[in-house]
């Protein structure tokens, strides 16, 4: 079995299904086939800037599985097919493909996705990094600038340090309360976690707000919570949203 990474871009628009509905059907069919186990998928934010083309919101979405070998080409050749087939009008799809213990250079994947997030790239640069790296990426659609989003998300969920879970957590509470305990048995995340980095014990209570969602830090999906000042002794809260931004 190989580990690999596969991240698709620019799939939708404004009134379509948005590209994370698309990963993780990729990501269902995969394992419908017979080809692998698939794992959860993550939203990677690059940049919003005037020169940089985008269909919603710049946002990749990435996912990994363990295949084996022989169905590296029939995934790849099927992913592009459904991209083809499943994309938003007026979007600009691509796909990257990428085998992880084959990557020559990973700190330079990593580096490209970090430069996603802050400076303008184009397609020349992505296909010239993918190619020496050796790394599938390829257009299916519009303009095939989703490549670039494409290649710079798998860099970004190779660092480990970014990307929330595409979803919600499902946690069940008392009037809204929930031990870490009671919230890690109910999920497979590795912890909850304060937003200084502090992993909290078992014992300590959450307050758990409407739509929860996990982020990758450290190379593992963490439950965020902020502190708060509340009378009845409850120290941690969910973290917004908005705060959550910054992964």
């Amino acid at each position: 079995m190989m580990k690999i990474l596969v991240c698709i871009d620019d799939t939708d628009n404004l009134e379509s299904r948005g590209t994370g509905d698309l990963a993780t059907e990729l990501a269902e069919e995969l394992e419908k086939r017979g080809w692998g186990r698939s794992r959860f998928v993550t939203r990677h934010q690059l940049l919003v800037h005037p020169d940089v083309p985008y269909t919603s919101h710049n946002s990749s979405m990435c996912f990994e599985a363990d295949i084996d070998s022989c169905f590296l080409q029939p995934l790849i050749d099927y992913a592009g097919e459904y991209l083809e087939r499943e994309s938003a009008s007026g979007s600009d799809p691509g796909l990257c493909v990428t085998v992880l213990e084959r990557l020559a250079e990973p700190e330079a994947m990593v580096a490209f996705g970090r430069s996603a997030k802050e400076v303008v790239l184009n397609k020349q640069m992505a296909y010239d990094l993918a190619a020496k790296l050796g790394v599938h990426l390829s257009e299916h659609g519009g303009t095939g600038q989703g490549v670039v989003g494409a290649l710079a998300g798998v860099g970004l969920r190779m660092s480990g340090n970014d990307g929330r879970m595409k979803g919600w957590l499902n946690i069940c509470t008392d009037n809204g309360l929930a031990r870490v305990g009671e919230i890690l048995a109910q999920s497979s995340l590795h912890g909850v976690r304060t937003m200084d980095g502090e992993v909290l014990g078992h014992e300590e209570v959450i307050a758990i707000a409407d739509k929860p969602k996990a982020v990758l830090v450290d190379g593992g999906t963490y439950l965020m919570v902020s502190p708060v000042d509340n009378a009845d002794g409850v120290r941690w809260r969910t973290t917004p949203r908005q705060q959550l931004k910054r992964f």
